[in-house]
């Protein structure tokens, strides 16, 4: 009789892999969310420390008893705020208009160096008020090149070019340096102005004022009104241009708070002016921002 065996169970056939556990998954280090308003505080800081408390000290020194009082008051007020805004108005619509007609000139008239010109516009940009008055200084003062050109012809003792000491010797120099803030948007404006638009126009026979008017003007309003908002800012701060010409009888707000603080040392009166200014720059930048957001720029 054939024997089996006992206890024996038939094994599969070895295949030489050997089984092994499976490693645990790894853990990702968790981060930990900074809140947004944390990256704020750096710059806030600086901000507080540079300009806040500065002005803040300066609205605590106007708050003296009877400041306000005093200062809307004096005469001397009432006449640096006239001859302000009317310098500041002046000077924009001078530069509006000068800005106008040298843009469309280099935009649309054809001449050698356009191109190298319009690129200047932007090195005029970055000049200090100061030098465009300088320059001014040297051509019309009153030992100027243009008072020297007349005592030399004439044999006279003086030259006739007496300006630069006037109101309108602080309107010019303002003009000249100003303008180019204007001529930068209107530039900008032209260069995306189709010239399919002009080219229609001047065949239908319309002459060139008339595209001026009725195709170029229109599409510059919204750089006009941006560029002069910014003008009217500016000079309205405007303080080297009315120190350098040495206008006689020209005050302005800025020129009323150097004259309080540093020739009669009246800090509460310097102070209420500063306000005054300071509010009347607020809201002509809001303006501006109106305007620059909706002109697109």
């Amino acid at each position: 009789m054939g024997s089996r065996g006992i206890g024996l169970s038939e094994r599969p056939p070895a295949t030489g892999v050997v089984p092994t556990r499976s490693a645990p998954a790894e853990r990702t280090p968790t981060t930990v969310a900074i809140p947004r308003w944390v990256w704020a505080l750096p710059p806030v800081a600086v901000l507080a420390v540079v300009f806040l408390y500065p002005l803040a000290l300066v609205v605590q020194e106007s708050l003296a008893p009877g400041a306000y009082a005093d200062v809307f008051a004096s005469e001397s007020f009432r006449d640096a705020l006239v001859t302000t805004v009317w310098l500041a108005v002046a000077s924009t619509a001078g530069c509006l208009v000068l800005g106008f007609v040298l843009a469309v000139v280099i935009a649309f008239v054809p001449f050698p160096g356009g191109k190298a010109v319009s690129k200047s516009i932007d090195v005029f940009l970055s000049f200090p008020s100061f030098l465009i008055t300088l320059a001014l200084l040297f051509l019309y003062g009153t030992v100027g090149v243009a008072n020297g050109m007349w005592t030399d012809l004439t044999g006279d003792a003086s030259g006739p070019f007496r300006f630069l000491s006037t109101p309108w010797g602080v309107l010019l120099a303002e003009i000249t340096y100003f303008t180019p803030f204007v001529m930068r948007p209107l530039l900008a404006a032209f260069s995306q102005l189709e010239t399919a638009q002009l080219e229609v126009a001047s065949s239908l026979g319309a002459r060139p004022l008339r595209i001026v008017r009725q195709v170029i003007l229109p599409e510059a309003l919204p750089a006009l009104a941006a560029g002069g908002s910014l003008v009217l800012v500016m000079c309205l701060n405007e303080f080297g241009i009315v120190l350098f010409t040495g206008a006689k009888g020209v005050t302005t707000l800025p020129m009323l708070v150097y004259g309080k603080a540093i020739l009669e040392s009246d800090y509460a009166a310097a102070c209420v002016v500063a306000v005054v200014n300071v509010a009347l720059s607020v809201g002509l930048y809001v303006l501006y921002r109106g305007v620059s957001r909706r002109a697109g720029a």
